[in-house]
């Protein structure tokens, strides 16, 4: 028996109806056993740093095995056209959210990437750009990032997010958040643009999830102390 045969095996003991009632209700489609994430990290620690292995799982289809593969990859081992493919693979806004930024913002592309994604007519590879970018502020030295291209970024939500779709919506409502808890030389003007956003208004379907409010959040991250700290992954 192969690897990838193996851990899918793996996958396949551990899922549930349950589970799989609930990424139903999150949006997922396709083949997925509906694992849980903490029972998948707990198979990633065994296959931690077998990268072409994560590269194979992506490849299955399967998405458990996809978001298995998200958590096991190094991003800094991956090209671009890898990461393009993940992105324009992504069968799941979880994988699309998650699995494929995470990865590419370990990556020396993920500003080069995000900003690329952010304007594809694609849906899903746009907000996968939206977070990719969160991702990149969140885990990026102040001094290395360009204040004047996020500073664009803002400006864009601002005019755009009240006509874009529910999950670019979302995730630029998040792109906010990022900002404002994690660069300190433009927190002022996320905070500013989270105020002019106010509540930002997303289906999310039949889960109880919940869009939070940027200024609120940003605030809350300033009164905890985790303001301006930055991340050393996003990977979750």
């Amino acid at each position: 028996m192969n690897a990838v045969a193996e851990v899918l095996a793996a996958l396949e003991s551990k899922g549930s109806e349950q589970t799989r009632k609930i990424y139903r209700r999150h949006g997922a489609t396709g083949e997925f056993f509906g694992v849980k994430i903490a029972d998948l990290k707990v198979i990633a620690k065994q296959i931690k740093g077998e990268q072409e292995l994560a590269l194979a799982l992506y490849e299955t289809g399967n998405v458990d095995a996809i978001y298995l593969a998200g958590i096991v990859a190094d991003g800094r081992q991956m090209t671009k056209k890898q990461l393009n493919d993940w992105a324009k693979n992504a069968s799941w806004s979880m994988i699309a959210e998650y699995s494929v930024p995470g990865v590419t913002v370990e990556s020396p592309f993920a500003r080069e990437l995000a900003m690329k994604w952010i304007s594809a007519k694609n849906e899903s590879v746009a907000f996968t750009g939206w977070t990719t970018y969160s991702g990149v502020v969140a885990t990026t030295a102040d001094d290395e990032l360009d204040l004047g291209e996020i500073e664009g970024l803002l400006q864009k939500t601002e005019s755009e997010i009240s006509e874009a779709p529910d999950r670019i919506r979302y995730t630029m409502n998040g792109f906010v958040i990022s900002v404002g808890g994690y660069v300190k030389p433009l927190s002022k003007q996320a905070k500013a643009t989270a105020k002019k956003l106010g509540k930002v208004e997303v289906d999310m379907g039949e889960t109880s999830c919940k869009v939070p409010l940027a200024l609120e959040y940003i605030e809350k991250m300033e009164r905890s102390g985790r303001a301006f700290k930055k991340r050393k992954t996003i990977k979750c």
